[in-house]
């Protein structure tokens, strides 16, 4: 036996419970796992809210990524870069229940974890940034665009400065006064969200902003979006699901009406860990939470005011 995080409502965090599961082994392409991090992610939430549907059936297993020691194998157990054995480490992305102290996953779920990350670095990888990067395509960066990421030192703001700069763009990244030396860390010129913004963004662009991503959604980020991108078609938005509407952007993910991008989302596993692996993307781990402290771990990341990732160590 092992313990899991489990909803057994719909509702707050005060929903999950901590329950011993049965251990079963892997049947054929599956893998078992040791979980060392579980990424906490604000969809984690949606779905035992109800947000994404009453329709699920309960008890519901939470955690949509994870990283850990392979303990078992079943036949013909391939991921997406090959083989895998047990002693593998590896980062998996989107499971069921990442909150764990084990995990039975399909092995197309896992890619090796870089040597150079930590387990909780490589459990906070993949949503943020396959986010990022199906905001980024969507958006059509490019080298040369200028580029305006509203939330910057969020979790996926993070991710999507730093791939914006490695694709050549000129990042203007939105972010309280206290943060704005992480998000010129990070590659970007930071500036202060608030009344004025739209003027303060034009002045660090004078030839005016191509693209825009909203990863807080709230109608500052979406007006001033608007207001200085020409193109509807390359503002990208992980939030604003009724003023996106209104106002005819690209919004993307969970929410309704939205575009998935499940495949983009997948390839791009590939793409973030190469580049993790070769230093050219970070992974800043805001805190961490034992498994038995899991609702404190979600209202955490429900404050919004996190820096980072919140991961949660079994």
């Amino acid at each position: 036996m092992s313990r899991a995080v489990v909803a057994t409502a719909f509702g707050g965090p005060d929903v999950l419970s901590i329950v011993d599961v049965e251990d079963l082994p892997p049947a054929a392409g599956q893998i078992a796992v040791a979980v060392r991090a579980a990424g906490v992610n604000p969809a984690d939430a949606k779905m035992y809210s109800g947000a994404f549907g009453t329709d699920i059936p309960l008890p519901i297993r939470v955690g949509m990524e994870a990283s850990g020691v392979v303990t078992a194998v079943g036949t013909e157990a391939v991921g997406p870069r090959g083989q895998i054995a047990v002693g593998d480490e590896v980062i998996m992305y989107r499971i069921n229940g990442g909150y764990a102290e084990r995990v039975v996953v399909d092995a197309a779920t896992a890619v090796p974890k870089p040597d150079n990350i930590t387990f909780e670095e490589a459990a906070g990888l993949f949503l943020t940034g396959a986010t990022a990067v199906h905001a980024l395509t969507a958006a059509a960066v490019e080298r040369g665009d200028t580029v305006l990421v509203h939330g910057a030192s969020g979790g996926v703001g993070q991710m999507a400065v730093q791939l914006a700069v490695l694709r050549g763009a000129h990042v203007i990244g939105t972010a309280s006064a206290g943060r704005h030396d992480l998000v010129r860390a990070l590659g970007a010129e930071p500036v202060s969200y608030g009344d004025g913004l739209a003027d303060r963004v034009g002045a660090l662009a004078p030839n005016g902003v191509d693209a825009a991503i909203d990863t807080v959604g709230t109608d500052e980020a979406v007006d001033v979006s608007l207001q200085l991108v020409a193109d509807r078609s390359r503002i990208a938005s992980i939030a604003a699901f009724r003023r996106g509407r209104e106002a005819g952007i690209k919004l993307l993910g969970g929410g309704p009406g939205a575009d998935p991008g499940d495949e983009l989302r997948s390839a791009a596993r590939m793409e973030l860990v190469d580049l993790v692996a070769a230093g050219k993307l970070k992974v800043s781990v805001a805190a961490t939470y034992p498994l038995d402290q899991v609702v404190e771990s979600q209202k955490a990341i429900l404050s919004g005011h996190t820096t980072g990732k919140i991961v949660i160590v079994p």
